[in-house]
């Protein structure tokens, strides 16, 4: 029997779009069987401060964490221009009163978090929850504002929210770069040899989508929350893109950045 490599991404339209081959069984590791672990980001990211996975996707701000024990690969990023985590409300809230605001999160260890808490360091009532729940927590009023990602970025104006801060707007103009999200990252101890036939794998998972992406509909629309096919093309062309397909200078350097801002910021 092959021994088993287990794959953990998100249900989102980016990851089962760039994993549909590998979950197909089309694109793979020989002598290993590659077994798709699909969970919100954020049990990912928990999953691996406990070891949990041998290749994961995981925001950057919990690969900062646990990256004595996971290799960054080159292939599989959530990054880029114009697709940072946005700052929600139900009511119009200025920069100057977040402070007083309480502020529900996507997760502990998300990259929205840490971006939030440079944007706004004084910020100290932040509440977490699933990705999912954001819009709920807001409008019930156990929130003040909320940071969305995923697929409710593109979605929560018309859900009656108002815009408070574009975060990725934020970094994009405070460094030149693009916005280190999440990225796909193995456990060191499976070796070298092993983890660039993974980054291989999953280079190829996503080339095949990017060049036949009809053929991964069946599989995104099996997992995403949102099923307006507007909805679900924006969220991939906005999550998948060249920065996917191998990781650049430039996205090293975001990577690099982040991690000596959030150590200045002491969230590390």
């Amino acid at each position: 029997m092959a021994d088993e490599l287990r794959l953990g991404y998100s249900p989102c339209p980016n990851d089962t779009f760039m994993f549909n081959a590998i979950a197909g069984g089309d694109v793979g590791v020989a002598g290993y069987r590659m077994t798709p672990v699909l969970h919100d980001v954020e049990t990912l990211n928990e999953m691996a401060r406990r070891d949990t996975l041998e290749v994961t996707k995981l925001s950057f701000y919990a690969w900062l964490k646990v990256k004595e024990r996971y290799r960054l690969l080159d292939s599989g990023a959530a990054m880029g221009f114009g697709c940072g985590p946005v700052l929600i409300a139900k009511k119009n809230v200025s920069r100057s009163d977040i402070h007083r605001c309480r502020v529900v999160l996507p997760g502990q260890w998300t990259t929205a978090h840490l971006l939030f808490r440079l944007w706004a360091p004084d910020a100290r009532q932040r509440m977490f929850t699933t990705y999912d729940r954001i819009f709920e927590t807001v409008a019930s009023g156990q929130a003040d504002c909320g940071v969305v990602i995923h697929e409710s970025r593109f979605t929560f104006q018309s859900a009656g929210f108002s815009l408070v801060a574009d975060l990725g707007n934020w970094w994009q103009e405070r460094t030149g770069l693009p916005i280190p999200l999440g990225g796909i990252a193995a456990r060191k101890n499976l070796g070298e040899p092993l983890i660039a036939e993974v980054d291989a794998a999953v280079a190829k998972s996503i080339q095949r989508a990017m060049d036949h992406p009809a053929k991964a509909l069946p599989y995104i629309r099996q997992h995403a929350r949102e099923m307006d096919e507007g909805v679900l093309q924006a969220h991939i062309r906005t999550f998948v893109n060249d920065f996917s397909l191998r990781l650049p200078a430039q996205g090293h350097r975001a990577v690099e950045t982040l991690e000596s801002m959030a150590r200045d910021a002491g969230a590390i």
